[in-house]
């Protein structure tokens, strides 16, 4: 099984994932997962050209890229299934086709950052983004559910966030309650998502796009800003 999994990680990577990890997903509700009871966490970083272009709020270039990555994420989504059903598995692709948002909750049965929680890969933010030490929180996610039995990473059960409360300060919807983010959390008693989304698709209106994405916790997380620093 290991030689599957540094197989499958190895060309995600060449095609172009910044991230990749491997999650035991029993814990959770059979009807979350679909009955598979494994997942694989695949990230790929926002350019930091244009995460410097968001200091002040979403842009054009920001959309464009966003709307980028999803495609991108849904090809590795693909992918990864294609190639754990050549080994004889099942494997399910958790593309922006496929899964469903619940709009009053604004939220998914199992979301890709949960998964990547699981695999090791990072922690919920104060503002409801999943944070990587590599790159801040400046990546896109997608997850595949699968019942290959692939070597989990070893789940992130902490925040790494501490006292900071950038994202707070900065988020114009006053969506970020400034609370640690732990497992045990429901996401309402940290972080506030109808307001996020009212805000955020306030600022898109001013581009003429009606979508709902911001940037501004993304761009002034620290976590971020040495992804940056590394990358001028």
């Amino acid at each position: 099984m290991n030689h599957l999994s540094s197989g499958l990680r190895s060309n995600l990577l060449e095609r172009g994932a910044s991230l990749v990890g491997f999650a035991d997903l029993k814990d959770f509700p059979a009807k979350d997962r679909i009955d598979f009871a494994y997942g694989v966490s695949i990230a790929v970083a926002i350019r930091p050209d244009i995460i410097r272009g968001i200091e002040n709020g979403p842009t054009l270039a920001y959309y464009e890229e966003y709307v980028r990555l999803n495609e991108q994420l849904n090809s590795l989504a693909e992918y990864t299934a294609d190639y754990l059903k050549g080994h004889g598995f099942e494997a399910i692709p958790q593309t922006t086709t496929r899964v469903v948002q619940d709009r009053n909750a604004l939220r998914t049965p199992l979301p890709h950052k949960t998964v990547a929680t699981r695999a090791g890969l990072g922690w919920i933010g104060k503002c409801a983004l999943l944070v990587t030490k590599s790159f801040g929180s400046a990546l896109r996610f997608t997850s595949v559910l699968t019942n290959a039995p692939l070597p989990a990473g070893i789940p992130v059960n902490a925040s790494s966030c501490g006292t900071c409360t950038r994202c707070r300060e900065a988020c114009p919807g006053k969506a970020v309650k400034g609370i640690n983010w732990s497992p045990e959390l429901e996401r309402e008693e940290y972080y506030d998502a109808h307001s996020c989304e009212k805000a955020a698709r306030e600022l898109m209106l001013r581009l003429g796009i009606d979508y709902t994405i911001c940037g501004k916790c993304i761009y002034v997380c620290p976590w971020t800003q040495r992804y940056l620093d590394a990358h001028r």
